[in-house]
């Protein structure tokens, strides 16, 4: 039997060794290059620096991690970037839920494709279109200002225009979850309810959204976590520092400070994950 033939065999009557081989490059390259460069950057975060030169020194210590929780600099930036994310996420889903049940339960299958369409647009335009879009807007010859001029109100301070203009951003990532666990929801059980006298609001408190929960916990791991780590908007939107903005400003002066700051994030996403887990936002995905 031929070297081929043989290899070709024993891959039909081993089924775990041909997925084996059909994932090994991707695996490999997701292990080598975006772990191995993670894990390299979070070594960093145990050294220092050089005062004079900014030469990483390799000593190893947890002077970097004190330093965030002493100085009152890091713990303001780390807690305003954790309450914009809360309230971008808040937003969003106050936003998506009634888009989304009206996608999955009031519109017809024409209407419903045009919605799905629309709400996927705005995710094939340009990342930096967008945000010098808002920028733009947000300006104080901008759109916004224009149009809040006539009834006397100034136009957004740099913190509410960026929350909407992450809102913006983010919306869809919560719009399809959102979506498809509304979808998900047996008709019959709406139904029965009914049958059993309850009206539209209860059993839009006590049966859609206890099903639907899940659904929006798992479209809120999306609106965090791009909230938690975004650094262009906040630099082309705001004046304030947040997560990302420092971690890119300090990146080329001081790696050490800055690697031990992306911990943080990495940290919060990993309870928030854990937690979503067991609200079983996974299922919902």
């Amino acid at each position: 039997m031929s070297p081929r033939r043989r290899l070709s065999s024993f891959f039909h009557r081993h089924e775990r060794g041909r997925l084996a081989t059909l994932l090994a490059a991707p695996l490999g390259w997701l292990l080598i290059v975006y772990l191995g460069s993670l894990a390299l950057l979070l070594m960093a975060a145990f050294w220092d620096t050089e005062e004079l030169t900014n030469d990483l020194v390799r000593n190893w210590n947890l002077g970097n991690f004190r330093r965030l929780f002493e100085e009152d600099v890091y713990r303001d930036v780390a807690w305003r970037t954790i309450k914009m994310a809360s309230l971008v996420t808040i937003a969003d889903a106050i936003l998506a839920f009634p888009i989304a049940y009206y996608m999955a339960r009031v519109a017809t299958p024409r209407m419903r494709n045009l919605l799905v369409v629309a709400v996927l647009t705005p995710l094939w335009a340009s990342y930096l279109v967008k945000a010098f879009a808002w920028r733009s807007m947000l300006g104080d010859e901008g759109l916004i200002g224009w149009l809040l001029d006539p009834f006397g109100i100034s136009t957004p301070s740099d913190w509410v225009g960026l929350w909407l203009t992450f809102t913006y951003f983010w919306l869809p990532f919560m719009i399809l979850p959102v979506y498809a666990g509304i979808e998900r929801i047996p008709s019959s059980l709406l139904e029965a309810s009914g049958d059993l006298g309850a009206r539209s609001v209860r059993t839009f408190l006590s049966v859609t959204l206890p099903l639907a929960f899940p659904a929006v916990v798992a479209g809120s791991i999306f609106t965090f976590s791009l909230t938690l780590g975004d650094y262009i908007l906040p630099s082309l939107i705001a004046d304030q520092q947040f997560i990302g903005t420092v971690i890119y400003d300090r990146r080329s002066s001081d790696l050490p400070i800055a690697a031990a700051f992306a911990m943080v994030p990495i940290v919060i996403m990993t309870v928030y994950l854990i937690v979503a887990k067991r609200l079983g936002a996974f299922r919902a995905l």
